[in-house]
């Protein structure tokens, strides 16, 4: 009998500086409008690279 996993994978869409005047607004009306195309777009902060990223989560089976 064979097993599978799923694994969480995220597509990057987009990326936005966090140093930028409007802060994560950009993003958000990104996401919104991709959200609106019926796209399952969300916001997230990369700390480490110091940027929000506009991501889309889909599952991958092993």
């Amino acid at each position: 009998m064979a097993t599978s996993t799923q694994v969480e994978a995220r597509t990057v869409l987009e990326r936005f500086p966090a140093g930028s005047p409007r802060g994560s607004w950009p993003a958000e009306e990104y996401a919104a409008n991709q959200r609106a195309r019926g796209i399952d777009a969300q916001v997230v902060m990369d700390l480490r690279t110091d940027q929000f990223l506009v991501v889309q989560d889909s599952s991958l089976t092993e």
